[in-house]
This record gives structure tokens, sequence and C-alpha cells, in this order.
């Protein structure tokens, strides 16, 4: 069983790509780097997917559906950051009403830090297949309000990362999911 972290690589017109998403990337890596840095051994498997080709279409999400779906059932919850690593909020989330519940408690756990909000519906290109088939998914959600400024322009370099932003952002992926992996069971479809 699998629970699947994402973030992609494809910045493709100017810039660096650091923004989108190289920061969804490299929150999504971090969240596995604390786990495995803190012993810790999850009842599921927990992937790091990182995407090629999402402005191009999806091409890069695609091919892994293609080549993982005979297995969905296996497949816990897909996660994907694609809206920089800025301040977040919370998750977006998409599935059941009984999956929503245990979601909402295990953002819960992260009071101390302010980020407890539960949106509805996800969003990502990268898991929209595994979503239309039924399998919940999440995307993190930031304060958005300076994402137009770099996004697609020369402006979309590592300067606009901030790195306390970024751990805040690193943080709600880990407990997500550490937690989702760990459960007794997958979560309700």
């Amino acid at each position: 069983q699998i629970v699947l972290v994402s973030g992609h690589l494809d910045s493709w017109d100017v810039g660096q790509g650091a923004m989108d998403d190289g920061g969804g990337a490299f929150i999504s890596w971090e969240a596995l780097s604390i786990i495995k840095d803190l012993g810790l051994r999850p009842k599921r498997t927990l992937r790091l997917v990182l995407w090629t080709a999402e402005e191009q279409g999806g091409i890069g999400a695609e091919q892994y559906y293609q080549l993982h779906k005979e297995n969905i059932s296996n497949f816990d919850i897909v996660m994907e950051s694609d809206e920089g690593t800025f301040r977040p909020s919370g998750l977006g989330f998409t599935g059941n009403a009984k999956a929503r519940d245990i979601v909402k408690e295990i953002m819960a756990l992260l009071q101390p830090i302010n980020v407890t909000d539960v949106y509805d519906n996800a969003d990502g290109t990268d898991i929209d297949y595994w979503m239309r088939d039924g399998v919940p998914g999440a995307s993190l959600r930031d304060d958005l309000s300076k994402y137009f400024w770099f996004h697609h322009s020369q402006g979309d370099t590592m300067t606009v990362q901030d790195p306390n932003q970024m751990n805040l952002c690193a943080a709600v992926w880990t407990v997500v999911s550490y937690v989702i992996a760990d459960m007794e069971e997958m979560l309700p479809r």
C-alpha cells in the first residue's frame, strides 16, 4: 500500500522554476527525509514522485498512471504540492466524508503551527487521474498572494523561497503523509 507525495520539475519557459514547482518537489523530498531521519517506519510505503512535463500536458503523470493503475486499490492517498511554498494554511482534500473527517483529525495535530484548515477539493494536474478513479487526494494550500508575481517569470528563482515558510510546508507534508501511512486502515473510499 502506498502513500504518494509529489511535486514536479518542469520549468519550461523562463526563470528557474524554483517556486513552480521546485518548492513542491523539495518539500516532498524533505518530508520523506525527515521521516527517515527520525527513524520512523510507517505501515505503508511512502513514495516520492517528482513528476515531469506537467506544463506540457501532464505527460509524466499520465505515463505513471498508465504504468501503475492496475494497482490502484493499493494507493491510499495521492498528494501534490503545486501552488508554491509560501506560508501554509492547510490542505485541499478530495475524498468521501468519512475520509475527510479523518484528514480533519490529522490536521488538528498541526494546531501548534496554525495550519489546520481542510478545503474542498485537492488540485493537481499530476494527481487528477488517481482522484478521478476514487483515490483520495490532497494538495497543499498556502498564501497565494505573491504566487503570480513569480509564476512563469524571470523572477522564479531561489530568492523567492523563504526557508521558514518552506519548513512549515514540509512539516505539513511530513505529518499528513506519515500519519496516513501509519494508520491501521487505509482511508475510506
